[in-house]
């Protein structure tokens, strides 16, 4: 009795310690919440029930009702994309194994009848991992850092999907306001066309005058087909980032412009005074190597030796007597390394450390190296996108008002005046695809600020200002 106590006080021990070490989802929501806060501003949720899902449907509805600037944009993905409710409960998956680490195996129950003459023996054996239950502090450590693990993950994920929804805002409405740009160039050049032809027919144009304005047309429609194919790539990159079905895809509706640049960019040593440590590329490069560690010190003991021991209690009856008779012990098994003496797994867990480590020091030195590039990256973006606003596009203003005046005074002719607003839309263009660089670049510094490093991405809006640059070449 004594010894059957003991091992149910072991047992019991250890399920409680098990319990401890557990990490709900909802503790990891809170923390994503916390720590990329400028990201979800606290609203990322895992729907389990349908009144959740209900609720985000009736969001997702309101937001659709009215253009969608950048932040419902976020709003609307963390509430509507399936594929964010499947990183969510991906990582409670992987969070359910980091738990499952630091649980014991479960102890194992033998019965056995066996029948000799007029004998009958009833065996009982109740035996327990004994190596896992001495290292169970060390299997709930364990356990306790992959869950860490687990919630840097998906804190990383959220951000880079978030940052995915963003890019792909900007991209979407880019085109948008270059596709306007191109059907004014087009226009443009099709009254140019038609006039040259008029003036054709009356003697006042040769034949070359007017094939130079037709080929104009004739590209500037060309142009005017890829931008419009830009903005509905772009546009269903978005739908695809925020999860839309058919009929919300319908319902979706843009702002007509991008933001205006902020007033001032951010300042260098602001992005600078980030904390390393508080990157999630160091959480989770250090999260990995504490796991490396402490896994190597368990798994190495299991290379040399593994014990099992059990209580047993066998039962006798013998029938041609009438007697019972009782016999209790334990048993030990032990792997014997006689074939294998564990070196293969040693040299590999070795090795799985080591990596560990090298990573954890990649993340650490290139750290403040990405942050410079993306600092550098917005802050010339911003330049450039200033520059278009301030310098170039009010030059480009006061240079059409003044062929208007010298048309006025019959100094110039139409085409002269044609072509003069032809370069002003190519100017204009040129400044919303810096614009949109520039909120592309504050997207990846804000990703890159938080330990998510992510490329701005290409620019589709490109097609769009080779529609202005045709005005502007000719």
């Amino acid at each position: 009795m004594t010894r059957a106590l003991r091992l149910t006080a072991v047992a019991v021990a250890a399920a409680f310690l098990a319990g401890c070490a557990s990490v709900g989802i909802d503790d990891a929501l809170q923390d994503t919440n916390t720590q990329a806060q400028q990201f979800t501003a606290g609203k990322l949720e895992l729907s389990r029930t349908q009144e959740q899902r209900d609720r985000r449907a009736a969001l997702a509805q309101e937001l659709l009702s009215r253009p969608l600037s950048q932040s419902d944009a976020v709003q609307l993905a963390l509430a509507n994309s399936p594929a964010v409710q499947a990183l969510v409960a991906q990582s409670w998956g992987d969070m359910a194994a980091a738990d499952q680490t630091g649980r014991p195996p479960n102890p194992v129950f033998s019965f056995e009848r066996m029948r000799m003459n007029s004998e009958l023996e009833i065996g009982r054996l109740l035996s327990f991992g004994l190596v896992d239950l001495i290292l169970l502090p060390q299997r709930l450590s364990i356990s306790r850092s992959q869950s860490t693990q687990a919630k840097v993950q998906l804190t990383g994920a959220v951000v880079d999907q978030v940052t995915q929804v963003r890019q792909a805002w900007v991209r979407a409405v880019a085109t948008q306001q270059m596709l306007q740009y191109a059907e004014q160039v087009n226009r443009s050049a099709e009254a140019s066309a038609e006039l040259a032809r008029r003036m054709q027919q009356i003697g006042n144009f040769s034949k070359l005058q007017r094939a130079r304005q037709q080929v104009f047309y004739a590209d500037a429609t060309t142009q005017l087909a890829s931008a419009r194919h830009a903005a509905t790539a772009a546009r269903e990159e978005l739908v695809r980032a925020l999860g839309l079905d058919d009929a919300q895809a319908t319902r979706l509706a843009l702002p007509d412009r991008l933001p205006d640049l902020p007033k001032a960019p951010r300042e260098a040593g602001e992005v600078a005074a980030t904390a390393t440590e508080q990157r999630l590329d160091v959480q989770l490069a250090r999260a990995q190597l504490d796991v490396a560690g402490k896994s190597q010190g368990i798994n190495r003991l299991s290379t040399f030796i593994d014990v099992e021991v059990g209580g047993r209690r066998d039962t006798v009856f013998d029938n041609a007597e009438g007697t019972k008779s009782t016999r209790r012990g334990f048993e030990l098994d032990i792997r014997l390394p006689l074939f294998d003496w564990g070196s293969a797994q040693r040299d590999a867990l070795n090795a799985q450390s080591l990596a560990a480590a090298n990573r954890y020091d990649v993340a650490v030195r290139g750290a403040s190296s990405q942050l410079r590039e993306g600092y550098s990256a917005y802050r010339t973006a911003y330049d450039i996108a200033r520059h278009y606003r301030d310098e170039i596009v009010p030059l480009r203003q006061s240079m059409a008002d003044e062929n208007v005046l010298r048309y006025n005074g019959m100094l110039i002719g139409v085409f002269e005046l044609l072509a003069e607003a032809r370069d002003q839309i190519a100017s204009v263009s040129n400044a919303i695809n810096a614009q949109q660089q520039f909120w592309l670049a504050d997207a990846a510094l804000a990703a890159s600020v938080i330990g998510k490093p992510t490329a701005m991405g290409a620019s589709t809006a490109s097609v769009g200002g080779e529609a202005a640059s045709a005005g502007a070449a000719h």
